[in-house]
């Protein structure tokens, strides 16, 4: 399957104690390349750089989970439209950050994986689908 993975999923499949079976079957289930926004790479590294920092992973471990991360079927998807990136973020009252992962998966026609509600409900307001634990609207 080929989704729009959001870094919320990423931290969750990445972290002990932020662990998701859920997140565990969207990942095992990637299929195909799965496009990203760039700015996932920096939330991604930002969140075990983090969690290193806070000793909720071992010192040295923020690089082996991005080495975990880099061997996922995920590619670069570019930096998307401005128009449609501020659009999005505008008229549903996102961030820049999550109105461009939003942008994408319209673009792309992928579903969505997120842990995030309210851009879960966003997103669903757009018609794409969501996959996870939101995918009902809970």
């Amino acid at each position: 399957m080929r989704l729009v993975l959001d870094a919320s999923i990423a931290a969750a499949w990445l972290l002990p104690e932020e662990h998701s079976a859920v997140a565990e079957t969207l990942v095992a289930g990637l299929t195909g390349r799965s496009p990203v926004p760039p700015l996932f790479w920096h939330e991604a590294r930002s969140v075990v750089l983090m969690a290193e920092r806070r000793s909720r992973i071992a010192a040295g471990e923020a690089a082996t989970a991005m080495a975990r991360l880099r061997r996922l079927p995920l590619e670069d998807a570019g930096g998307g439209s401005d128009g449609a990136v501020l659009a999005l973020a505008a008229a549903h009252g996102l961030s820049a950050y999550d109105a461009a992962y939003l942008a994408l998966a319209i673009e792309t026609e992928l579903p969505l994986a997120t842990l995030d509600r309210k851009f879960a409900v966003a997103a669903r307001g757009k018609g794409v689908h969501i996959f996870g634990p939101l995918a009902n609207g809970n």
